[in-house]
């Protein structure tokens, strides 16, 4: 087994790159080093001499980054010494992802398909960030929300968690996916929540009205929709005066059941942020032209949140 004592980090990547290219999914690659918990005061690169040996310490965050890096799940370490333990790294499957379903357009985020499966509220770096958002907004005194892509209500349910009196609040949630809609209503029934099956493209259809909250988290970056053109009709016509915004930009994938980090962009074997950013960036532009305070925040997910500040200058 492979033991890695005094090597860089470099070359602990490029070795793991060249063993882990041609293994099957999910084999799991095992190797031995420094117990991350040999000292409690040390940061990565630091150096013991153990027994005439000299190890660089690296952290439990440092080897799950690495993991990461390496579309790799890392599994339980084992302890072989109060020195040493083995880490133990997954191949995930690249191919095993919803991005890549042939199911039907309006069914690929829905019921019995992969993104089924996936629960974005029990992502610590998505929650998190998420929760701090509603709370920058006051989520408890808005009276109107508007969610856009809603699927089958989690951000929702969690709303429902923090609120002070959700029951004063009238929800709609809105979503092309017809069986994430139903499961939607079977969690959400309160007469205060509403759901309708649309494309966004066709929101006018709807004649909703205005809201004093917009939530839209992974779907305004949809291929289907022209995004500048659509998020400004959305503020113009949706968002009352004095209202706020929270968007999610995904800056992850989901692969083999693990959220790994970094958006994917078309022509790159790599993450490339740069679509991420312009779509960013051109929404903080514009709401700071409408008066409003903009927030950037997050990790997994990049959270964009607009309060407004129209109060403030009169």
């Amino acid at each position: 087994m492979k033991r890695f004592t005094n090597e860089s980090m470099i070359e602990i990547i490029d070795y793991l790159k060249e063993y882990l290219k041609d293994k099957e999914n999910r084999f799991i690659c095992e190797f031995e080093v420094l117990n991350p918990d040999y000292s409690f005061d040390a940061y990565s690169g630091e150096k013991f001499n153990i027994a005439g040996v000299e190890y660089i310490y690296r952290s439990y965050n440092s080897w799950n980054s690495l993991a990461q890096i390496l579309f790799c799940k890392p599994l339980t370490p084992k302890f072989i010494s109060d020195e040493l333990v083995k880490l133990s790294f997954m191949k995930l499957n690249i191919n095993n992802t919803f991005h890549n379903s042939t199911i039907e357009q309006n069914e690929k985020y829905g019921v019995n398909s992969i993104f089924d499966n996936i629960n974005k509220n029990e992502e610590a770096s998505f929650l998190n960030y998420y929760l701090n958002a509603l709370k920058n907004v006051d989520i408890s005194s808005k009276k109107r929300v508007l969610n856009l892509g809603i699927n089958n209500g989690d951000e929702f349910e969690v709303i429902k968690q923090i609120s002070k009196d959700y029951k004063q609040t009238k929800f709609v949630g809105v979503d092309f996916c017809e069986s994430a809609i139903n499961i939607a209503k079977k969690n959400l029934p309160e007469s205060n929540f509403s759901f309708f099956i649309e494309d966004i493209n066709n929101l006018d259809k709807l004649n909703l009205g205005r809201f004093d909250l917009i939530i839209s988290i992974g779907t305004l970056q949809s291929t289907t929709i022209n995004f500048k053109t659509f998020f400004m009709s959305l503020v113009q016509d949706y968002l009352e005066d004095k209202g706020a915004i929270i968007l999610g930009f995904p800056n992850c994938r989901w692969i083999d059941t693990q959220m790994i980090y970094g958006a994917k962009a078309p022509n790159y074997s790599y993450s490339e942020l740069s679509i991420l950013f312009n779509d960013v960036i051109f929404c903080k532009k514009y709401l700071q032209q409408k008066k409003y305070r903009v927030t950037i925040t997050g990790k997994d997910y990049i959270f964009l949140t607009a309060t407004s500040i129209k109060k403030e200058l009169v």
